[in-house]
């Protein structure tokens, strides 16, 4: 186990290696690409990165001055009904914008994806990300962990703001890692083993046949598809950094353990209780991405067949021909901005199982800057069948569109450098 106060001293100096290694930018890009991601960067920047979330009603001032109302049943009415409104109540319910360290982890996977030729000050970007990343870290916890920025009521039991759970300090920490792959700042590595550490000794459990991580808080023996394939997907990557054996076990056990609950036609439940029998886009292709990322980590194909048979699966039920992308399998609605930004970056990267999921990717992106972009700069939240939502989630839309955009970017900068290649006169090519 990771000495938990060696790593918080080992990282309190700012981050300055981050302004290390970065790939040339491969070309000018769709015309309408490269504007849109600039734009999204200005908004977001002049918010501050912070923003609001589909689920932090619970932050609202007035709320919490009424503590008849801090009970479960209001809680949930609370937080569905503002996540639900067409109009956006939370100024009038004084409901702060916050950083929301899932957000800033998402903003620094998209930076380190870009070029400097594409965005002028990305190196400091970068820094600036983790930094945020280092001072919304979970507070009074030994190791590195990250919760939201808001309390928040599941079913069962209510989560307080900061309270460390595993998909956000697992998108945090693997955000650090990329960091680290690209930059060799070893202090996110340093940052990234704590975090796994966390996970392997706090949230880690062994039932019989069953397995897991625990989510959303520890203690809880949930069976969560996704968040046990992101866990253990992470894991898979700080061993090969690391070569922990300690990491691979467990991670190994989860991961084969979720992966065979998969269903005969491709696809995932959320989750194996009763309340979780449900299938949707994203939780789908956080499923596939992490199966892909063991794979690659483990230099394996062993969960190649499930990935087949998923990504096939998520084409034909997710994506409509048009380009807008289902939240459900079996709904047309809402369309989702979350679910558009994973089916971009779901079709890129698995583009090698079908060279015209890329073409299709960019028909998913064609649909929503002409149904969900907004001229001041930012995406909205859902289509429905009769109207949209149009308010601006920093987390839950924002974030993760510039990582979807960054990543389609990256793909054209590919492709374009691709062409320049195999257009080149003899001498350049020799």
């Amino acid at each position: 186990m990771t000495n938990s106060s060696a790593v918080v001293e080992s990282v309190q100096e700012p981050l300055q290696n981050l302004d290390g290694a970065h790939r040339s930018s491969g070309g000018a890009g769709n015309q309408m690409l490269k504007p849109a991601i600039l734009k999204l960067i200005g908004y977001c920047r002049a918010e501050g990165w912070a923003g609001y979330d589909p689920y932090d009603a619970l932050n609202s001032r007035i709320f919490q001055a009424l503590p008849v109302l801090n009970s479960r049943y209001p809680r949930l009415v609370l937080t569905q009904g503002l996540k639900a409104s067409p109009l956006n109540f939370r100024s009038l319910l004084r409901v702060p914008k916050t950083q929301n360290p899932k957000a800033i982890a998402l903003f620094l996977c998209a930076f380190l994806k870009l070029s400097d030729n594409d965005l002028a000050d990305r190196e400091p970007l970068v820094r600036s990300m983790a930094e945020r990343l280092v001072d919304l870290r979970s507070p009074n916890d030994r190791y590195w962990c990250w919760g939201y920025s808001f309390p928040w009521q599941t079913r069962t039991i209510v989560v307080a703001t900061g309270s460390p759970n595993l998909v956000c300090t697992t998108y945090a920490a693997s955000a650090l890692l990329d960091a680290y792959e690209q930059c060799q700042d070893r202090r996110c590595l340093t940052m990234a083993m704590s975090a796994a550490d966390y996970i392997l000794d706090t949230l880690y459990w062994v039932d019989g046949d069953s397995c897991g991580f625990s989510y959303p808080q520890p203690g809880v023996l949930s069976r969560t598809h996704n968040a046990n394939l992101l866990a253990s997907a992470f894991l898979c990557r700080v061993y090969k950094h690391t070569g922990e054996k300690r990491f691979l076990g467990p991670a190994m056990q989860v991961a084969r353990y979720s992966a065979a609950t998969q269903e005969a036609d491709g696809s995932w439940y959320y989750g194996e209780a009763s309340s979780q029998r449900w299938i949707d886009n994203f939780h789908t292709g956080y499923n596939l991405g992490a199966l892909q990322q063991i794979n690659s980590a483990l230099e394996t194909d062993e969960f190649e067949s499930r990935i087949q048979s998923g990504f096939e699966f998520y084409k034909s039920h997710f994506i409509r021909e048009d380009g807008a992308t289902r939240y459900f399998h079996d709904k047309t609605y809402p369309i989702d901005i979350h679910c558009v930004a994973q089916s971009i970056i779901t079709l890129l990267e698995f583009k090698r199982l079908d060279p015209g999921s890329v073409s299709l990717a960019r028909s998913v992106f064609a649909w929503a800057m002409k149904h969900m972009w907004d001229d001041r700069g930012f995406f909205y939240y859902r289509v429905l069948r009769f109207g949209t939502i149009r308010t601006s989630y920093m987390r839950w839309s924002q974030a993760w569109m510039l990582l979807a955009l960054s990543t389609m970017l990256t793909e054209s900068d590919l492709v374009a450098g691709s062409s320049r290649s195999q257009e080149a006169p003899a001498s350049v090519k020799s």
